[in-house]
């Protein structure tokens, strides 16, 4: 449900307290009392954040937030009377996005909440828009959604690092890149002594895209500086 908050607390007082802050808020509100209960809710209904307590009957609140977590990205905030570092850190650590500590004041509560449900919403739009759009030049078609790459309709296998390094080269046409600055962007690592596995990489992406080194259609070498992408006619298309 749009705009739907599961709220598991076992505390009643705090519980009402919450609902009708959010209720007040135009937020549809689920309430339950233990950690079992609330994933049983969770699990039958859709939900706009989850509130969840640390101090729970039967499971409790890192297991609910663990479990959350394995099929769903749906924004988690921690409402709990534990104020240590490590709670929270751990919290955050397995997948809630926000830790607000008892005493807490409502309306702040209800802000916080509200920004959650914004950035998320925000994220998932961008992310849709990015997914849907299916990039193709000349024989090649990329499938975002996917994240297959197909030559003349036929499926190539490039491994994960393959197809983000060519990706990110298709994404920047005619802009060349020195092999430190691709292997910076797909590996996230400043070890420049291991950037012969750039080469490595395109030359095995030229190898499954039959793209030629001494005429190439997609992947050009600079010689002395890096890579660029030379395809032309690339466009995106929903």
């Amino acid at each position: 449900m749009e705009n739907s908050i599961l709220i598991i607390e076992d505390d009643q007082e705090i519980a009402k307290i919450i609902q009708d802050y959010l209720e007040r808020e135009g937020y549809a509100t689920v309430w339950q009392d233990a950690g079992d209960k609330g994933l049983i809710s969770f699990h039958e209904q859709t939900f706009s954040l989850v509130l969840v307590d640390l101090m729970l009957p039967g499971k409790n609140g890192f297991e609910v937030c663990q479990e959350i977590r394995e099929t769903s990205e749906v924004p988690i905030i921690v409402v709990s009377a534990k104020q240590s570092d490590l709670d929270k850190i751990h919290s955050l650590g397995i997948g809630a996005d926000d830790y607000v500590t008892k005493p807490f004041s409502p309306l702040e509560l209800v802000a916080r909440i509200r920004a959650q449900i914004r950035r998320h919403h925000s994220y998932q739009s961008k992310l849709l828009q990015q997914t849907q759009r299916e990039l193709s030049f000349q024989e090649v078609s990329i499938d975002q959604g996917g994240r297959t790459i197909s030559l003349n309709g036929e499926y190539v296998p490039l491994t994960a690092k393959e197809y983000e390094l060519f990706l990110f080269l298709v994404k920047n046409p005619g802009q060349v890149f020195t092999k430190e600055q691709l292997y910076r962007q797909i590996w996230h690592q400043a070890d420049y002594e291991d950037i012969r596995t750039v080469t490595v990489h395109i030359k095995n992406i030229r190898h499954k895209l039959k793209d030629g080194k001494k005429y190439p259609k997609y992947i050009e070498t600079v010689w002395g500086v890096g890579y660029k992408f030379i395809g032309h006619q690339h466009e995106y298309s929903s």
